[in-house]
C-alpha cells in the first residue's frame, strides 16, 4: 500500500477520558444525567450507585466525566479513591480518611467538639483537640480523629454517629445545597483481593453510611458475585454484600456506528488509518466484541507488529485484509495462533484439522446416517486413532464424538461454537494471500519466554477471555508434582520475565541472587534448536539447562548428577506418547522422580489427563512454562515427597492403556 510509513506510527494510551473533547464513546450524555440525578437525590443520601460493566468498557471514563460534571456545573464536592492501589491493610483507613478530608471543615470540627464535650476522648488529647479545632487545617484534625477512630469498634461507632449527627443538622436546617454533597468515586473494586473488597464495603456501609455522602463504585458486578471473587463468603457475608448497592447503572454496549467511529479515531491517532478501509474497521470492531480496551490493544499490537516485524511490514502493502485477520487471530486467540504458526505435526496443520472437525461434527449432530460411511469422516477418525461411528447406530455417535474431541486440541469444542472465531477463520481463508502468509508465519521463530508478550488482559478481568479460548493457557493448574498454589486465571497478568537479578544479596561473591540460581534442569526434545531460546532465558536467570534429544541421553545426564526439574516434549517422530513413556521409564528405573513439565505444541484433553495422572505440568505457552519453572524453583526445598508415578509402573504408557 503506497504512501504509508511505519516510522510515523505511534502507540495510543489507555487512560480514562476526563473531558468531553476526548470522549469517543458518547458517554457525555449519560454522565450529565447521572450527575444531575446524584445532585437531585442529595436529600436521600446516604446511598451507593454501582457503575456496572465488564473489563475495558469505559467505566472509569464515565465516572471521570460524572466527576467533572459534578464539580464544574453543580459545584459539588468529590473525592476519587482507587481501591486497586490500596493494600488490604490500609484500604479501610485510606477510604475513611479520604472522605473525612473532603467533608466540610465545619462538620469535622463539630465532630471533634462533640467528642470533647462528651468526654469520649482521652484526657491527654482533649485540650489539644479543642485547640486544633480553632487553629489548624483539616489534615491534622483528620489524622487525630483517625487515631481515636481506630482505637476500638466502640470509638468507630461513636465517630460515625457524630458525623451523622453533624451532617443531619445541616440537612434539616435547609442549608444542604449541592455544594454540601460529597460524592465518593471508588474505582477498580473488581480488581482487588477479597480482603480489600470487604474492607472498602465495610467503610462504605458501616462507617461512612451518613447523610450527605453518596458513593459511585465502578465494578463488574458479576466479578463480585457469590460465584466470583467473593465465592468463599458465608451466607451472612453474601447478604451484607447485597446491601451495599442500592441501584446499578449498567453501561450499554456501544452500537455498531459508535464503535466503528471509535476504531477510526484510534487508528487515526496511531497513524495506521491509511491501512484501514471500512471493511477492516468493521472487522476489528466485530472481532473485538465492541470492547474499547481490546480495540486499543489490538491497534497497538498492529502498530508494533507492522512497524517492527519485517514479515508484516512487507506483507501489509499488498494484503492488508489478510494481515488484519491474522493479527486479530494472534491477539484474540493467541493459543490457536501459536499452533497455526508452529510446525505441522502428525495431524497436519491445525487450521485444516479444525475445519475438518467442524464439518465432521456438523454431520454427526445432524444424525445423517450416511455420515458414518463418509470417507473423509472415516479417515479423520482413523487418523486420530479413535473408534469410528457405526452406520445405523446414531445413538452412539455422541460417544464417538467425545472420544474424538479428547484427541483434538483442547478448546476445539468451544471454538467451533464461537461465531466470532469461525467467521474470522473463514474471512482469513477467503483471502487469496492467506496460504502464503501462513507459510511465512511458520518460517518465523515463535516468541520465547524472554521476548515481549502480546498484549494481555488487565488484572482481574474475567470478561476479557476470548470466547472459546483455551482456559488452561490463561492460568496454571495446581499439579501434585509442582509445589505452590495455582496461579488464578482471572488475574490475567502477563507473567514477568525471569529477572536478571533478584533483590536478596545472597548470590556468590556478594552479587544479588538470580531467580533460578543453582537450579539444574534437564530438557528432552528431539528438536533441541526449537527450545533454545527458552532454555537460554532460564540460563540467564541462573539455571543450568542441558537439552538432550532422547531418553538415552537423558539417562546419561541424570546418572551424572541430580536434577531439580525435567522438561519434556511428548511427540517424537511417529511416537505420539514418547514423552509420557520416557517419564514413566525414568521413574521406574529410578533415574528421576522429581517435578516434570511437558512442553508441547499440542495439548488435548487426553494429554492433560495423562499429565495429571503423572503429577506433571503441561503447557504449550512459553509464558506458562516460565511460571511453572519459577514455582518449581521456589519449592525446591519441599521436594522430598515421592511423586504419584514414582511407584512401580508398566513399561510404557501404551501398555497401561
Amino acid at each position: 500500500m503506497a504512501g504509508y510509513n511505519p516510522l510515523q506510527f505511534s502507540l495510543i494510551n489507555d487512560e480514562p477520558v476526563a473531558d468531553a473533547q476526548a470522549d469517543l464513546l458518547r458517554a457525555r450524555d449519560p454522565a450529565q444525567q447521572l450527575a444531575a440525578l446524584l445532585v437531585a437525590s442529595r436529600s436521600s443520601t446516604p446511598f451507593t450507585l454501582a457503575v456496572d460493566s465488564g473489563w475495558g468498557t469505559g467505566k472509569s471514563s464515565l465516572m471521570r466525566l460524572v466527576d467533572k460534571e459534578l464539580t464544574d456545573v453543580h459545584k459539588a464536592r468529590t473525592v476519587w479513591y482507587n481501591a486497586w492501589t490500596s493494600s488490604d491493610e490500609d484500604a479501610l483507613e485510606g477510604l475513611i480518611k479520604s472522605v473525612l478530608m473532603r467533608l466540610d471543615k465545619r462538620i469535622v470540627r463539630r465532630v471533634i467538639q462533640s467528642f470533647a464535650e462528651r468526654r469520649t476522648l482521652r484526657a491527654v488529647f482533649r485540650a489539644v483537640f479543642v485547640l486544633l479545632v480553632g487553629m489548624l487545617g483539616l489534615a491534622p484534625l483528620v489524622n487525630r480523629l483517625w487515631k481515636e477512630f481506630s482505637v476500638s469498634p466502640q470509638a468507630r461507632n461513636a465517630t460515625r454517629q457524630a458525623i451523622r449527627t453533624a451532617v443531619q443538622d445541616r440537612v434539616e436546617s435547609g442549608d444542604f445545597s449541592p455544594r454540601e454533597l460529597l460524592v465518593v468515586f471508588v474505582d477498580d473494586l473488581d480488581r482487588c483481593s477479597e480482603e480489600t473488597v470487604l474492607a472498602v464495603c465495610e467503610a462504605v456501609k458501616v462507617y461512612l453510611d451518613v447523610p450527605g455522602v453518596a458513593f459511585v463504585i465502578g465494578c463488574d458486578r458479576s466479578a463480585l458475585a457469590s460465584n466470583g471473587l467473593l465465592r468463599d463468603l458465608s451466607p451472612a457475608g453474601s447478604a451484607f454484600m447485597e446491601k451495599i448497592f442500592q441501584t446499578t447503572y449498567r453501561i450499554p454496549v456501544p452500537d455498531s456506528g459508535g464503535i466503528e467511529d471509535f476504531v477510526r479515531r484510534c487508528a487515526y491517532d496511531s497513524g495506521i488509518h491509511m491501512l484501514l478501509n471500512d471493511g477492516l474497521v468493521s472487522r476489528i470492531a466485530e472481532h473485538s466484541e465492541r470492547n474499547p480496551r481490546r480495540i486499543k490493544k489490538l491497534i497497538n499490537g498492529f502498530v508494533l507488529e507492522v512497524g517492527l516485524n519485517p514479515l508484516w511490514r512487507d506483507f501489509v502493502s499488498k494484503a492488508a485484509d489478510t494481515v488484519i485477520s491474522a493479527l486479530v487471530l494472534q491477539y484474540l486467540y493467541p493459543d490457536f495462533y501459536r499452533m497455526l504458526a508452529g510446525r505441522i505435526g502428525a495431524y497436519g496443520d491445525v487450521l485444516s484439522e479444525f475445519r475438518t472437525y467442524r464439518q465432521v461434527r456438523l454431520r454427526l449432530l445432524e444424525v445423517d446416517d450416511d455420515a458414518a460411511s463418509d470417507a473423509e469422516m472415516a479417515g479423520f477418525f482413523a487418523e486420530h486413532q479413535v473408534r469410528q461411528p457405526t452406520p445405523g447406530n446414531a445413538n452412539g455417535w455422541a460417544e464417538n464424538l467425545a472420544e474424538l474431541e479428547a484427541q483434538l486440541p483442547s478448546g476445539f469444542p468451544q471454538l467451533v461454537n464461537d461465531r466470532g472465531f469461525t467467521s474470522l477463520i473463514d474471512d482469513l481463508m477467503e483471502q487469496p494471500e492467506a496460504e502464503e502468509l501462513i507459510n511465512r508465519l511458520r518460517q518465523q521463530p515463535l516468541r520465547s519466554a524472554a521476548e515481549p508478550a502480546a498484549p494481555q488482559p488487565e488484572p482481574y478481568a474475567p470478561a476479557y477471555q476470548a470466547p472459546g479460548g483455551y482456559p488452561q493457557y490463561q492460568g496454571v493448574q495446581s499439579y501434585p508434582g509442582i509445589p505452590g498454589p495455582p496461579y488464578p486465571a482471572v488475574q490475567g497478568y502477563p507473567p514477568p520475565a525471569y529477572p536478571a537479578e533478584a533483590v536478596a544479596p545472597d548470590g556468590p561473591r556478594g552479587r544479588p541472587a538470580q531467580a533460578l540460581e543453582g537450579m539444574r534442569i534437564l530438557w528432552i526434545d528431539d528438536n533441541p534448536s526449537s527450545v533454545e531460546l527458552d532454555a537460554r532465558a532460564m540460563r540467564r536467570a541462573g539455571a543450568s539447562v542441558e537439552v538432550v534429544a532422547d531418553r538415552a541421553e537423558a539417562e546419561r545426564q541424570l546418572g551424572a548428577g541430580s536434577h531439580d526439574l525435567l522438561i519434556s516434549d511428548i511427540t517424537r517422530g511417529s511416537d505420539q506418547e514418547a514423552g509420557f513413556n520416557d517419564v514413566v521409564g525414568l521413574s521406574r528405573g529410578e533415574f528421576y522422580t522429581g517435578p516434570v513439565i511437558f512442553f508441547t505444541g499440542r495439548i488435548t484433553p487426553a494429554r492433560e489427563a495423562k499429565a495429571e495422572e503423572l503429577g506433571a505440568g503441561i503447557t504449550a505457552s512459553p509464558d506458562v512454562l516460565q511460571q511453572l519453572v519459577a514455582r518449581v524453583a521456589a519449592g525446591r526445598e519441599a521436594r522430598d515427597e515421592p511423586r504419584p508415578y514414582s511407584q512401580p509402573q508398566p513399561q510404557s504408557y501404551q501398555e497401561s492403556r
